[in-house]
């Protein structure tokens, strides 16, 4: 009699089936991404170098410009359209000078106006001032007016008391004479009690009055000044610069026309990126060459604001000024640190391709991406702070060509 034998399950079949191909994927990817890649490069177009041990200081070099030391702006204090020229850009200069003569008939005539009702308010107060006098000159006449009044009562008063005790004239003649004394010295004090009082007031008056005159004169001046701004004058003796004004040109109030140069020596200004802003401090000297000669510098201010990626600088000569020419550029090597020796790699277009992350290092025929960290930087060395030891020979040119290559075979 026959066996049965059991057929296997065609989904087992299928599943053992699976896992082999996925085992055998798996392996491949492995293998494909555990290999490095290679890429063969001709040794001529590859540019390579020797990391070594060297004295590294941290320096700068940028240009910088001269300018004065000190100048002075000229603003356009009022608005106008300019109508006369006097001077020329470059030229000297005295304090009060006139430059440029500005046209405003609006602001003319309302000069004239404020001059007109300052004057005219002015003579209202002089007007009140004398009246002020006429009056105390009215009081000066009742005065005069009053004690004579009051003279002639006292000298009958006198008189009548005498022939009274003589019994030449009758008792009511007396009181007659007495009630003519009593009135007048009452109405001579009462008035002169007035008069006192009122000279007080008009006084006081007085003192207002000139207080107000003195300060209309003031007014006054400012106007007459102001309409004088029309002619823009040199606010110091110096040089002209950047003055370039052009006939009928509309200038507003507060625009500059142009510098003067005050002579008194000369700085340097630069323009640094913005990478440099906290390294560069005041008190930190650099170099520049004058003619053939070493000139040394020093950092008097930093501009801390940043425009267009780059901070403003500003530098002083140490020891004699030397003979420059207001506008001339020169390089200022600055140094930022003391020097020390450090492991160093020439630099190179590499570090813009890695960042400065990873390097190709050679070794005979072939070359091995390595990673590294590099720390400081001057325009001619990178400092190597880990992976790479003096001696190193190292690939510093472009690596655009073979950013994803792992191994470089140097043909």
């Amino acid at each position: 009699m026959d066996t049965v034998i059991p057929r296997k399950s065609k989904k087992i079949r299928f599943v053992a089936a699976g896992a082999v191909v996925i085992l055998l994927l798996g392996a491949l990817t492995w293998m494909a991404f555990s290999r490095k890649r290679e890429l063969d490069v001709k040794k001529g177009e590859v540019l390579i170098k020797t990391a070594s041990e060297e004295p590294f200081e941290d320096f700068t070099v940028f240009n910088a410009r001269v300018e004065p030391l000190q100048t002075m702006l000229i603003n356009v204090l009022e608005s106008g359209s300019v109508q006369q020229i006097f001077a020329e850009n470059g030229s000297v200069v005295e304090k009060g000078q006139p430059l440029v003569k500005l046209y405003n008939p609006n602001s003319e005539l309302s000069y004239m106006n404020q001059e007109t009702a300052v004057i005219e308010q002015m003579n209202n107060l002089n007007n009140g001032k004398l009246n002020i006098r006429n009056q105390e000159l009215s009081l000066t006449k009742d005065v005069s007016s009053i004690e004579h009044d009051y003279n002639e009562a006292k000298r009958l008063y006198d008189l009548n008391s005498v022939l009274f005790d003589k019994g030449v004239i009758s008792r009511n003649d007396w009181n007659i004479t007495k009630e003519a004394y009593r009135y007048q010295s009452e109405r001579r004090n009462q008035i002169l009690e007035g008069i006192k009082r009122e000279k007080a007031s008009n006084r006081i008056q007085i003192a207002q009055i000139n207080r107000s005159l003195a300060t209309m004169e003031k007014s006054l001046a400012i106007i007459r000044a102001n309409k004088n701004n029309l002619l823009v004058l040199a606010p110091v003796s110096g040089t002209l610069t950047s003055f370039e004004p052009v006939l009928g040109k509309q200038y507003g109030g507060g625009e500059t026309l142009g510098k003067i140069d005050l002579k008194k020596g000369y700085k340097l200004t630069a323009e640094v990126d913005e990478f440099y802003l906290d390294k560069i401090a005041e008190g930190q000297k650099g170099h520049i060459d004058v003619a053939g000669k070493d000139v040394t510098v020093i950092v008097t201010k930093r501009v801390p604001e940043v425009k267009g990626g780059r901070f403003t600088v500003e530098l002083a000569f140490l020891g004699a000024q030397p003979q420059v020419q207001q506008g001339t550029s020169f390089g200022v090597r600055l140094t930022l640190s003391a020097s020390r020796r450090s492991l160093v790699v020439p630099k190179g277009s590499f570090y813009s391709d890695t960042a400065g992350k990873w390097i190709f290092v050679v070794n005979g025929a072939t070359a091995q991406r390595r990673s590294i960290r590099v720390g400081r930087e001057n325009p001619d060395y990178y400092e190597i702070t880990e992976g790479l030891k003096p001696g190193d020979r190292v690939i510093t040119s472009s690596y655009r060509d073979f950013t994803e290559a792992d191994i470089l075979n140097l043909q």
